[in-house]
């Protein structure tokens, strides 16, 4: 399980950090480091195993009837991916202890950064694609919160939501393209995927699925089209820009390229996708760094460069290319980092980044600075740096593509890399000339710690590129094996390979570069242009925000001219597409077919014409006359359970009883706050013909509707049953879910995880009921208190609830109904605990006691209920979910799939054998979910009694509206 703790121990320091107290900064640090440090050791622990070729495989099954498993998987190249995530983490933890302010909100900056690691461990060890894009999107969830998490700025909100809009919908693409790939092998293992090129690409759809995930990789990793994001979410704190924008966030969509290298590589396409975007991407954002004024900004284009030249290397597609592309990978993480920490530091202690203010910050600064103008220099490619072997590889690679006699590539890698050049001389220009005079603060040395992850990276910039042989070659070579398999080319990392066309490409690289940005600086006046020579018209940014403006405004008018804010028109609109679809879609209805009619009952037609009658009369009787409406619209929900009943359902019987009796309190009270409809009155004038057009259309719709769900339940119920899943469920129900009630096991075992999805939903839906019930302001009209109650002569009237239940006229109800709570608590667990062998369960229990509960509130009043009982419904919807999962869990700590019922046998003295299921705890959160979604819909509507009762005497009095013509509840 050493694969399940590397990813899910980020996602449980996530939820340590985030319930920390807000000034236990030390602490979240420590864990943060601990959790990255104790990553890094298990990760590495693995080394002998992928160093010797082994694939590393855990499973567990998630839905093996349809090939779905978790599937971890690590080899050389998740490895070493793992080990830059972790390593790369680890430093920007302890960078961000000391850079971020005790007035942030620290403990989220933790759990946000710590559930991004985990997200992208998930995304680099998972060995099902399907799996792999849950992920991918989760990163682009927890890059979203990161980029905003100082949203009190305006361009960190704006930052966060291109980013997220530009990925996640990369991530829809490459969801689509992994269904496809899936489709075309008949497999969802990357094992297999990876094994199955020729097929692939031999497929039909295979440039579909190529050009799906291409958009997926090409929008995570910042490429041309899609470059403009990466610039915007340098609002984020500077530990994020130099975590996610250097090894982790921008490397997963090239990850993703070099991992199905085997399966998708190799053909023209490939090439012109892949290698296209890649040339395009390494110059303009190359081209783009140099006019840049912010130290960030200078970096995130130069970023962009840099991964335009890895993405061009896998579009080449060669071996060695893919090893260029591995081991530049591995290059841009450490001098990319080291210089985002580096312009943390410069903002950190001058409180500026901009480039034009900042100058002769070597006199302050000076092991700053020095660090910087080596890691900078390892950007440029100078010899005796990391840099340099990577990028003379790729100038190698380059030449092999065009032959003797196409050269263009090898000059857009020229122009790059006298471009690369030339932004480096310009970050560097900030250490040299005079000191500024106008900067925030006087700066000086940051904190021995917050340095030393800089010194740490440089330091390994420069022992790569003096000894790349002894240093990274091991690891380089773990990561091109297991990615090229028998196409492993030979190669060699040496510093000095002789006189040849790269190194000259190399040298007029440098030159040129230091040429081109004298003549810049000189001629052009560098720090003073405002815009982007030759480009500065292809803004991405402001293409993006255009087409979300459109799409807002296209959306604004279908919501006009098709939206309304009234109910009835929206019924009408889903009752005529309730009628059109389906004809639509499949055509005329078949020939009406008489079926022999066989047991007709007197008795029973006549329940339904009385439950119909019900519907009708509520229907009629709706507008003005609300309370009898809903006691008839009871009396239907009450015939729905005869029915059940009837045909031999008392499971659905006793849950349909409990829903009707809790809704129609629910709704009384809803009722409640409806402001009165007055009847026409005799002055009056009566409707004119357009209204009773309108309502003759209506009904006719209604008609036509209720018609058609009439026609289409009977064809459903006399058409011949073929084969169904009936008989599996009624035979092993008890031999396989440990109950002989078939409904609750197949709730609570069987068909687990979509009760488990319900409570979700059913919890989420009260959550969102609460709030919006909290911010609810009635109508003026409906404050007071309703007419019904308002007289002079009784009594009861001058009485609130608790005095009326406790001295009043409800004195011998309030001691009956009080001592009904305890026994129908004792009811509630009879059903609970027969529920798996007879009649009962999670649901119907829970319902019985929330109506115990209810019936308290009616009695007494909110004000005498929560004196007497302490209620935390949002605690029940917590404390029942959490049980529901956790039984999930245990069987997955076992070794079987997710929510697998387990039937223990134990000996009680003096009560026998009991036979206890794990799917008892399971129904015990159904319950607890149930009583907690019904008290926190009950406790907001209740509170706006209190809300009303605030109201001084007179005042409400005032509120109250006239007595005149027919009024309601």
């Amino acid at each position: 399980m050493l694969l399940a703790a590397l990813v899910l121990v980020p996602f449980l320091g996530s939820l340590l950090a985030a319930v920390m107290p807000a000034d236990a900064r030390n602490r979240e640090s420590w864990l943060a480091i601990a959790v990255a440090a104790g990553g890094l050791l298990m990760a590495g622990s693995l080394y002998p195993d992928v160093a010797a070729g082994q694939v590393l495989r855990e499973e567990l099954a998630w839905l093996p009837a349809q090939g779905l498993y978790f599937v971890l998987r690590v080899d050389g190249l998740a490895w070493v991916f793992t080990m830059l995530v972790l390593a790369i983490g680890l430093l920007v933890v302890v960078y961000a202890r000391y850079y971020m302010s005790p007035a942030d909100p620290v403990p989220r900056f933790f759990a946000f950064l710590l559930a991004f690691m985990g997200s992208m461990l998930g995304v680099v060890l998972s060995g099902n694609l399907v799996q792999l894009v849950v992920f991918w999107e989760l990163t682009s969830l927890t890059s979203f919160l990161l980029i905003g998490y100082w949203h009190h700025r305006a361009d960190a909100r704006r930052g966060a939501r291109m980013a997220f809009t530009v990925t996640a919908t990369g991530g829809l693409c490459l969801l689509a393209g992994v269904l496809v790939l899936g489709n075309i092998v008949g497999s969802y293992d990357l094992d297999v995927v990876l094994a199955a090129g020729e097929r692939i690409r031999a497929d039909e759809l295979y440039l579909p699925a190529l050009v799906l995930i291409a958009l997926g990789a090409l929008t995570k990793s910042a490429q041309f089209p899609f470059h403009f994001w990466l610039p915007h979410a340098m609002a984020a704190p500077t530990p994020v820009s130099s975590y996610l924008h250097s090894a982790t966030m921008v490397k997963a969509g090239v990850f993703l390229l070099v991992r199905l290298w085997p399966a998708l590589a190799g053909t023209p396409e490939w090439t012109w996708i892949i290698g296209g975007a890649g040339v395009c991407t390494l110059m303009i954002g190359a081209f783009i760094a140099i006019f840049q004024h912010d130290l960030k900004g200078l970096l995130a284009y130069s970023t962009i460069s840099h991964l335009g030249l890895i993405t061009t290397l896998i579009g080449i597609g060669t071996p060695l290319a893919i090893v260029a592309a591995i081991f530049h990978i591995l290059n841009h993480a450490t001098f990319k980092a080291s210089l985002f920490m580096a312009a943390g530091i410069i903002d950190h202690e001058t409180g500026t980044r901009d480039m034009r203010v900042l100058s002769g910050l070597r006199h302050a600064l000076p092991v700053t600075a020095t660090l910087a103008i080596v890691a900078s220099a390892a950007m440029a490619g100078v010899p005796l740096l990391n840099g340099f072997l990577s990028k003379e590889m790729f100038f190698a690679e380059t030449l092999l593509v065009g032959g003797d006699t196409n050269w263009w590539m090898s000059y857009a890698a020229l122009a790059m890399g006298v471009f690369g050049v030339a932004y480096s001389l310009r970050f560097i220009s900030i250490f040299f000339g005079a000191p500024s005079e106008a900067l925030p603060r006087a700066p000086h040395e940051p904190p021995r710690w917050m340095r030393s992850p800089v010194e740490l990276l440089v330091l390994t910039c420069l022992v790569v590129g003096v000894l790349p042989g002894l240093s990274i070659e091991p690891i380089l070579h773990v990561a091109a094996v297991a990615t090229l398999g028998p196409a492993m080319p030979e190669y060699d990392l040496a510093v000095w390979h002789g006189f040849n066309i790269p190194l000259l490409m190399s040298t007029l690289a440098l030159a040129g570069g230091v040429l081109l940005y004298g003549l810049l600086r000189r001629y052009l006046q560098l720090k003073e242009r405002d815009t982007v020579p030759l480009v500065h018209r292809l803004n991405g940014a402001q293409i993006y925000e255009n087409t979300m403006l459109r799409l807002t405004r296209g959306a604004g008018w279908l919501l006009k001219h098709l939206g309304t804010q009234r109910l009835q028109p929206q019924l009408l609109l889903l009752m005529l597409a309730l009628l059109g679809v389906p004809l639509l879609l499949a055509g005329a209805p078949p020939a009406w077919s008489d079926s022999p009619r066989q047991g007709f009952d007197p008795l029973f037609a006549a329940i339904w014409v009385i439950g119909g009658g019900c519907a009708l009369v509520a229907a009629w009787v709706a507008k003005y006359h609300r309370l009898a409406a809903l006691a008839l619209v009871g009396g239907t929900g009450i015939v729905t359970a005869a029915t059940f009943l009837w045909l031999s359902a008392p499971d659905l019987a006793l849950t349909q009883l409990m829903v009707e009796t809790v809704t129609t309190v629910l709704l009384l009270l809803g009722l409640r706050w409806l402001p009165p409809r007055i009847e026409a009155g005799a002055g009056e004038p009566a409707p004119g013909r357009l209204a009773w057009l309108r309502r003759s259309r209506d009904l006719l719709v209604a008609t036509a509707g209720g018609l058609a769900m009439a026609a289409l339940t009977y064809a459903v119920l006399v058409h011949p049953a073929s084969d169904t899943i009936a008989d599996f469920f009624l035979q092993n129900a008890l031999t396989g879910g440990g109950g002989s009630n078939v409904v609750n096991v197949l709730l609570v075992d069987f068909r687990s995880f979509d009760t488990l999805g319900e409570i979700t939903v059913l919890a989420i839906v009260a959550l969102t009921v609460y709030a919006l019930l909290r911010r609810f302001r009635p109508a003026p009209e409906s404050v007071a208190i309703p007419a019904q109650q308002r007289h002079d002569v009784d009594p009861a009237s001058a009485q609130t609830p608790a005095e009326q239940a406790g001295s009043g006229y409800l004195l011998v109800a309030g001691i009956y109904l009080r001592l009904l709570l305890p026994f129908m608590g004792v009811v509630a667990v009879y059903f609970f605990m027969r529920g798996h062998n007879l009649p009962g369960g999670g649901f119907v229990a829970g319902l019985i006691f929330s109506v115990a509960i209810l019936v308290q509130y009616m009695l007494a009043g909110t004000v005498w209920v929560e004196s007497h009982l302490q209620l935390r419904p949002h605690r029940w919807l917590g404390f029942g979910l959490v049980l529901a999962c956790a039984t999930g869990l245990g069987a997955w700590l076992f070794g079987h799939p997710f929510l697998t019922t387990h039937t223990a046998h134990v000996d009680w003295p003096l009560v026998g054998e009991l036979h206890l299921p794990s799917a008892f705890v399971f129904d015990l959160g159904v319950f607890v979910v149930v009583v907690g979604t019904t008290m926190l819909m009950l406790v907001a509507l209740a509170h706006q009694s209190l809300r009303a009762h605030r109201l001084p005497g007179d005042e409400a009095a005032r509120a109250a509206p006239p007595v005149s013509g027919r009024r309601t509840l």
